[in-house]
C-alpha cells in the first residue's frame, strides 16, 4: 500500500514540473497562476500575438497621410536625432566643415525657436548684408567690455577660437538644428563639448580680431549657410518672429549675389585709374563699392571689388 502511493505521488508530480522544467522562466513570469494541468500547459507553450494596431489618417498641411501606425510603448524611450545627417561632421576648429549649398535646395526645414534666449539686449550697430566690398554674414549688436554674451539656444559648443578676423570667438550647435557664432569676445567663457542651455555665458563683450568697436558679431547659419538674423528674430522685441520657423531656399537668395562679386587684387604700380581700364568700371563706381576715395592707398595684395 505504501509503495502504490508513493508511485501515485510520484507521477502526480512527474505530471505537474515535467512543463515547469522544460520552461522554468515561463513559471516564474506566470507562478500565481492556479489551473487545471492541461490548461496550464496550453498557457506554458503558448506566443502571444504581436499587439494588431488599427490604421488611422492624418491631416498633415492639407496632404492625408494614411495607415499611420503608433509606436509601442516600448519604442518610445529610443531617442531619435533630427540632425541633418551633414551634422555627423564635427569640426573644433572650422566654421563650415559640411560643404552643402542649399540656395537650390527643395526643402522645407521646420526649425523650433520657442526656447531663445538673447544673446544681447543692446541696438543692432551693423546689418546683415553686402558692407563695402565684403558681405556681412551677421549682425553686429552693441556691447560694453565685460558684458555677459548669452548662448541663444540650448545646445552643445563647437568651436572656441580666435582668429584674425573674428577675435575670440564661440560656435554652438543647437539642438533646432541652428548653429550660432559670437564674435570679438574679450573672453570665452565654454569650451568645446559643454552642454549649454539656452542664456548660458558664453563670453565676454570685447574688441578682439578686426573690430573697430566694442560689439557683437551674432550670426545664425544651418549647415554651415549664413540665415540673416533677421529672418527668425525680432531684435527690437528681443523674441523669435514664430515659434516654428519654415527654412526655405529662399532665406539664401543674398547667396546668388555673393557669387556675382568679382575682385582685382592689388598689383605693384596698380591705381584705381589702371583698374577701372581694365576692368571697365569708372573709379566712382570702385570707390562705391570699396567705401574708399579716389586719393586712397591702394597696398599690394588688396582687393578690390568691381562688381
Amino acid at each position: 500500500m505504501n509503495i502504490k502511493r508513493a508511485y501515485l505521488i510520484f507521477l502526480t508530480l512527474l505530471m505537474y514540473w515535467s512543463p515547469i522544467v522544460a520552461n522554468p522562466f515561463v513559471f516564474k513570469k506566470n507562478r500565481e497562476v492556479t489551473l487545471p494541468i492541461e490548461k496550464y500547459n496550453n498557457i506554458l507553450y503558448s506566443i502571444p500575438e504581436p499587439p494588431k494596431f488599427k490604421p488611422t489618417s492624418l491631416n498633415f498641411f492639407g496632404l492625408e497621410i494614411k495607415e499611420i501606425y503608433p509606436i509601442p510603448d516600448e519604442l518610445r524611450q529610443i531617442e531619435f536625432s533630427d540632425f541633418p545627417e551633414e551634422y555627423d561632421i564635427w569640426s573644433d576648429h572650422k566654421i563650415n566643415p559640411y560643404n552643402v549649398r542649399l540656395v537650390d535646395t527643395k526643402d522645407t526645414i521646420l526649425l523650433d525657436l520657442r526656447n531663445y534666449y538673447p544673446p544681447s539686449t543692446k541696438y543692432i550697430t551693423s546689418d546683415f548684408g553686402f558692407r563695402r566690398a565684403r558681405h556681412h554674414y551677421g549682425i553686429d549688436l552693441k556691447v560694453h567690455r565685460g558684458d555677459s554674451v548669452y548662448n541663444a539656444f540650448d545646445g552643445v559648443v563647437r568651436i572656441t577660437r580666435r582668429a584674425r578676423d573674428y577675435g575670440f570667438f564661440v560656435v554652438v550647435r543647437h539642438n533646432n538644428g541652428l548653429e550660432t557664432l559670437y564674435a570679438h569676445l574679450n573672453k570665452i567663457l565654454v569650451k568645446p563639448g559643454d552642454t549649454i542651455s539656452a542664456g548660458h555665458v558664453v563670453g565676454m563683450g570685447g574688441n578682439t580680431g578686426r573690430s573697430t568697436g566694442y560689439h557683437l558679431h551674432f550670426e545664425v547659419r544651418f549647415l554651415g549657410n549664413p540665415i540673416n538674423p533677421h529672418d527668425i528674430i525680432d531684435f527690437n522685441n528681443h523674441k523669435p518672429k514664430n515659434e516654428i520657423y519654415q527654412l526655405t531656399s529662399a532665406n539664401f537668395d543674398y547667396i546668388k549675389e555673393v557669387e556675382k562679386i568679382r575682385y582685382w587684387t592689388v598689383r605693384r604700380g596698380d591705381t584705381l585709374g589702371r583698374i577701372s581700364q581694365r576692368t571697365g568700371v569708372s573709379i566712382a563706381r570702385l570707390c562705391s563699392l570699396n567705401g574708399i576715395k579716389r586719393n586712397s592707398i591702394l597696398r599690394i595684395g588688396q582687393r578690390i571689388r568691381y562688381t
